[in-house]
């Protein structure tokens, strides 16, 4: 029997057997704005409690924060995108096994006048260099989450240094990826934000896709139980039960099965088990 078709037995008798234990369980995902602003748990975390009886409350922060939040011990199971804050997470003890979950990939979103250019750009360094050589605005979400720690990356790779632009063409929000839209678009700004994050937001205005197809802007998931050796009060049972069901054929398909507008917004890739 593969460790998928253990994870999904395991969670059936959670759900059956030991149903009025798991009735009693809540866990809490440290996860971010992008796949809370998505709508991805809205759809999926019924199923996982419909099978399971255990109840999933999810933290939607950065992903810096949220990593955070975990090692406070303020979660059960971490859910994030930024894989090399994960294995440090990992290797600084404080997780159990880090597992490749699901991708989709980042998008730069700009207003119709496009300012700088770059429309139909599939060189997203080459993007960049050309915003910040126009001086047109740029929304930063400034605030270490899995999306800001990607775009710092990015900026380094085209050689820019967008800070030393810092409160004139460069504009940090601090805010989740939702926020740092509204405020993108109120501004004109161009914004880079997850596809999922783009395809559900409802205040597009005049704005578009204008940089996408980079394999740089590859975008991937990961899930993490916490360590009770790190953190004792950690609902270990539960908490692995969720992972081993989202990386289960069944929590798979449950991802691959959420769309907006008729489209995909999350691809599984769990490793066969």
């Amino acid at each position: 029997m593969t460790k998928r078709m253990l994870a999904s037995a395991a969670v059936a008798l959670l759900g059956l057997t030991g149903a009025g234990w798991a009735q009693d369980q809540s866990i809490i995902v440290q996860s971010t704005t992008s796949t809370a602003n998505s709508g991805l748990y809205d759809y999926l975390l019924p199923i996982f409690t419909d099978e399971s009886g255990i109840t999933v409350n999810v933290v939607a922060v950065g992903t810096g924060q949220a990593i955070k939040n975990a090692e406070n011990c303020d979660g059960d199971v971490l859910l994030v995108h930024a894989k090399p804050s994960e294995e440090q997470f990992i290797a600084d003890g404080f997780g159990t096994e880090r597992t490749d979950l699901m991708y989709n990939d980042f998008v730069i979103v700009g207003p119709e006048a496009d300012p700088a250019g770059i429309g139909g750009m599939t060189d997203v360094e080459g993007a960049l260099a050309k915003i910040a050589e126009a001086a047109a605005p740029f929304a930063s979400r400034g605030d270490d989450s899995g999306t800001h720690q990607k775009e710092v990356a990015l900026w380094e790779a085209s050689g820019v240094d967008p800070m030393a632009a810092s409160g004139e063409w460069y504009r940090e929000t601090g805010s989740g990826m939702g926020a740092t839209l509204n405020a993108g678009i109120g501004m004109g700004a161009y914004v880079l934000t997850d596809r999922a994050t783009w395809i559900s937001f409802e205040n597009k205005q005049d704005y578009a896709v204008q940089v996408e197809g980079d394999d740089d802007l590859f975008n991937q998931y990961g899930v993490i139980p916490v360590s009770a050796d790190k953190c004792p009060s950690v609902k270990s049972d539960a908490a692995q039960a969720f992972a081993d069901w989202l990386i289960s054929e069944a929590g798979q398909e449950a991802i691959a099965g959420y769309k907006v507008d008729d489209q995909q917004l999350f691809f599984p890739n769990a490793p066969d088990q």
